[in-house]
């Protein structure tokens, strides 16, 4: 068992035998790494009988132990039993609170006289002067207590005692304590929402990561799991839900649950609400319930869920070897959530938007939404809940793997849509971006480098998720996806070894010695091949050239379109006579982009490669049209190739109609509007664009029938919305006059939508910039009376679109009332505006006055608020803006939350556009001048 993991003891030992061999794969690429970190780890601490301290914040050398923000080795909790009562109406303080009392058991595994017990936002009940009551069991004799208090900084409850306890002896800590239910998204919270004009109130939980502290006191460390015993008070015409299945019925009053399995406390869930269900059907092997809201319920929004609910679960039971271990998996559909959703073992709780679709309503991307976090919240089931790693700095394992095999279950419910191709679009493109950053980190951290919660917050980012995901596609990929599977089914640790052996396949070293260059270090290689001379040659993608790191490189490559034998670059440089190419041949490596690395090439082979573009694109595999966009603009970006060779591989897009790479050439060409549509570059540059998109926008009027048919290839719907948007914001003829009549249509008759649903979002956003006060106040009626999450959604973002200040400063302000956006949208509202070149000076402006009020109530821990920072600020490209950003920074340095490293990206990636606009300007303008006027300029 690599070092890192702990194995929760469910349904039966062989399951737990055969859970240790379904990680052997990601076993093994923890071994080197975990030895190598093994020496900065911290030593366990010993507790200490000295009393609290008198300081109010925690020294930056903790010398006590409950100045410390992890938990000591001393204790060991083995299960709690617990009993909520949230109260759903106010108090006469106007407070919604819950009350609740607890009892963990425990064994003492070292001799201490000191008990830390995390808690937070709770008020006890004193028991003769002390916060709890601790008994011995089986008849042995407890120690007296002797002082106990609240460790505010770092969130415990300390008790010390008179005497020691005793190795090996097992006691029960009993706790009595108040909390609020507030709307703050985490720990024990309420949700609110209005259902047939009354206003409803629920309960809820988000846990993860440090959160059940909030709800009552444990042992709030992923490594410290134990069985639960829930008990939850709620009014008559309520359900109660929780992780494992109820004892009673559904008792108006008091309703219990059965233990759950040996788990973490951030898996824990429970739920007090009256929302409606549909479940599977009777006798199925496992009980599957979808809950939501009674009307969404009703409108049969959770039905596609169900469907699809079953089959995922099925697959991941074949994938792993190892049968679901729960008799039931609730998943609800919450009005307020922070998260997409959270692998809660038992009940799952996602947004709405997450949960449920309405074919009627939702488009083709809101279904695969739906698809694709069901599919990674139940890869959760195995690898996180009944695998889970021993604490946050090695978080990257257990989301990065249920992101790359979310992916796997997706494609096996909708084998039609090509999952297996769109990770490389949805996660790989977009986190290389983020990795090519000096500001980046590896995907795995020293456990002394993430401590405070906010720390554990920050890890929650696309590094740990797609980076993640990027690294073990790449993994299947050079041991093959047969190979990798089989290593997670055979029973021992030794599986990926013997599954490598057995299929003969042959590697420059072992597993773990080749993945660990890509998870102890940041970034990812540029690889550097010369057609000419056959030298091939790596070097870390961004970053300091003097820089000495280097990594394994799986290079595939074809040669004129003949697929070649894999060669692994595993030294600085090397020379490969094979790839040296005569006159007419053509050479592309990283082929299905299974690599996460980029590719650069000599000016010949270059050249090549944009003539095969020109004349005959389809020779080249439609990831790689992708990636030879993607990887030109960003070598550009880093000064490697000329900006115009990256802007040249777009020349082909007239004749291109596949999703992927007008996808890539979207997103690449969309930094080059936030830079220049403030500039007189903006004008020749829409000029350029309408060119190659106006085949695209006629090839889908004709496909569709003039509009009034959906295209039946699931890529082609994505393709059709990139025509529409192009077409409509640089002019295409015809497209503006049919977005706005489509939508005036709409206003005249508001309950008759007919607006194809996968077209809506920009439907919205073109009608509403092109309108004004009138238009936007219809979207805003039709956002709060929406019955469907997604379909608010749209709105939401369209709402965005408006050109009027007056009217985005109005909705900046509705940003921080929660009566008009739900906390949970507030800070991707004003993204969205961010994202409107008028509105992004009013975001800032925003944010700057509002700081103290964001930060407090709307959670500078939260995952979302680092995003925040990225949003409002990736426009800037002038000294101005970044001294505007550097000073707020400085003002701010206590209130930044999880939001610290974002500002440390924001203003290196505030300075990396400065030196590019600088540089390009006036060439980007000259070339797309000369793009449109019909002389093409060349790199």
């Amino acid at each position: 068992m690599g070092k890192g993991f702990f194995i929760s003891k469910v349904v039966a030992v062989v399951c737990v035998v055969v859970a240790i061999s379904a990680v052997a794969t990601i076993i093994a690429l923890s071994v080197v790494y975990a030895q190598e970190k093994s020496k900065n780890q911290e030593t366990p601490t010993t507790a200490t009988t000295a009393g609290p301290g008198t300081q109010t914040t925690t020294p930056s050398t903790p010398k006590e132990p409950w100045q410390r923000y992890r938990l000591p080795d001393s204790l060991s909790p083995i299960s709690y039993n617990v009993t909520l009562w949230p109260r759903l109406t106010p108090n006469t303080d106007g407070l919604y609170i819950f009350s609740g009392y607890s009892t963990v058991l425990f064994t003492c595994v070292k001799e201490t006289d000191l008990i830390l017990i995390h808690s937070n936002k709770l008020n006890f009940t004193m028991f003769d002067g002390y916060h709890a009551q601790l008994k011995a069991v089986d008849g042995a004799s407890a120690p007296q207590l002797k002082k106990s208090w609240l460790e505010v900084p770092t969130q415990y409850l300390v008790i010390q005692l008179s005497s020691p306890l005793q190795a090996g002896s097992t006691y029960e800590l009993f706790t009595e304590f108040v909390g609020e239910l507030a709307d703050d998204l985490g720990g024990f919270y309420r949700s609110e929402y209005d259902e047939d004009g009354v206003r409803k109130i629920l309960a809820t939980t988000q846990m993860q990561p440090t959160d059940a502290r909030k709800a009552f006191p444990c042992f709030d460390e992923p490594a410290m799991k134990a069985v639960f015993h829930m008990t939850l008070i709620h009014p008559h015409g309520t359900v109660a839900l929780s992780n494992s299945m109820n004892y009673d019925g559904l008792n108006l009053i008091q309703t219990s649950f059965g233990p759950t399995e040996i788990m973490s406390t951030y898996l824990l869930a429970f739920v007090v609400c009256d929302f409606g269900f549909i479940q599977s059907d009777l006798g199925a092997n496992v009980l599957i319930r979808i809950w939501a809201r009674k009307k969404a319920i009703e409108e049969g929004q959770g039905a596609y869920a169900l469907e699809k609910t079953g089959p995922i679960l099925s697959f991941f039971e074949k994938y792993y070897k190892i049968p679901y271990p729960l008799k039931k998996s609730d998943q609800i559909a919450l009005p307020d959530f922070s998260a997409g959703a959270m692998e809660n073992w038992g009940l799952i709780t996602y947004r709405e938007t997450a949960l449920l679709y309405n074919p009627a309503v939702s488009s083709n991307g809101d279904k695969e939404w739906v698809a694709t976090v069901i599919s990674h919240e139940l890869a959760h089931m195995w690898f996180g809940n009944l695998v889970t790693t021993k604490w946050w700095n090695d978080l990257w394992l257990n989301e990065g793997f249920a992101t790359y095999v979310s992916y796997l279950g997706a494609n096996y419910a909708e084998p039609d849509w090509n999952m297996s191709d769109l990770i490389v679009l949805n996660e790989i493109i977009g986190v290389m971006a983020v990795d090519a950053l000096a500001s980046s980190h590896p995907l795995s951290s020293k456990e002394a480098d993430v401590m405070r919660p906010e720390d554990i917050n920050a890890l929650f980012d696309s590094i740990t998720y797609s980076k993640g995901a990027a690294v073990l596609r790449m993994l299947s990929s050079f041991i093959t996806e047969e190979v990798f599977s089989n290593g997670l089914n055979v029973s021992t640790v030794n599986s990926t070894y013997k599954a490598v052996d057995n299929a003969g396949i042959q590697l420059p070293h072992s597993v773990e010695v080749i993945m660990n260059r890509w998870i102890l270090q940041m970034g990812f290689p540029v690889v550097t091949i010369d057609t000419k001379t056959g030298k091939i040659s790596q070097k870390h993608f961004l970053l300091n050239p003097d820089s000495v790191v280097d990594w394994f490189v799986p290079i595939t490559w074809i040669k004129t379109g003949a697929a070649k034998d894999q060669y692994w670059l595993l030294t600085k440089e090397g020379k490969i006579y094979y790839m040296t190419t005569g006159d007419g041949d053509w050479l592309i490596a990283n082929i299905d982009m299974k690599g996460f690395y980029r590719v650069n090439y000599d000016s010949e082979n270059w050249d090549r490669i944009l003539t095969k573009l020109s004349t005959q694109h389809q020779d080249i595999p439609v990831i790689n049209r992708a990636q030879i966009i993607d990887d030109a603009f960003n070598l550009a970006r880093a000064k490697i190739v000329s900006t115009t060779l990256a802007l040249s591989t777009t020349r082909f897009l007239n004749t291109e109609l596949e999703y992927m790479p007008w996808q890539t050439a979207t997103r690449n060409l969309d930094y080059f509007v936030l830079m220049f549509d403030r500039s007189e570059v903006y004008g020749p540059m829409q000029g350029y664009i309408n060119k190659k998109v106006t085949p695209l926008f006629k090839h889908f009027e004709e496909l569709t029938a003039n509009w009034t048919k959906i295209p039946e290839k699931h890529t082609d719907q994505y393709n059709q919305v990139n025509a529409l948007s192009w077409g409509c914001s640089t002019g295409v003829d015809g497209c503006k006059e049919l977005t706005t009549a489509w939508f005036k249509e709409w206003m005249d008759n508001p309950d008759n939508n007919k607006i194809s649903p996968n077209l809506r979002t920009t439907v919205y956003c073109s009608a509403i910039a092109e309108g004004g006060a009138v238009e936007w106040d219809f979207a805003w009626k039709m956002y709060k009376s929406a019955t469907i999450a997604s379909e608010a959604e749209k709105l939401l973002y369209a709402l965005s679109c408006t050109k009027q200040p007056w009217l985005l400063n109005r909705y900046l302000e509705y940003c921080l009332d929660p009566t008009m956006i739900r906390k949970q949208d507030a800070t991707f509202t004003i993204n969205y505006i961010a994202g409107n070149p008028i509105g992004q000076p009013l975001a800032w402006d925003f944010i700057r006055a509002n700081w103290a009020h964001i930060f407090n109530d709307y959670g500078g821990g939260s995952m979302s608020f680092g995003r925040l920072i990225s949003g409002v600020t990736k426009r800037f490209s002038s000294e101005f803006e970044y001294k505007q950003l550097l000073q707020f920074k400085e003002d701010n340095i206590n209130q930044l939350g999880s939001a610290a490293s974002s500002f440390e990206q924001a203003l290196e990636r505030t300075k990396a556009n400065m030196d590019w606009v600088a540089l390009n300007k006036e060439l980007v303008f000259d070339w797309f001048t000369s793009e449109i006027s019909g002389t093409q300029m060349y790199f």
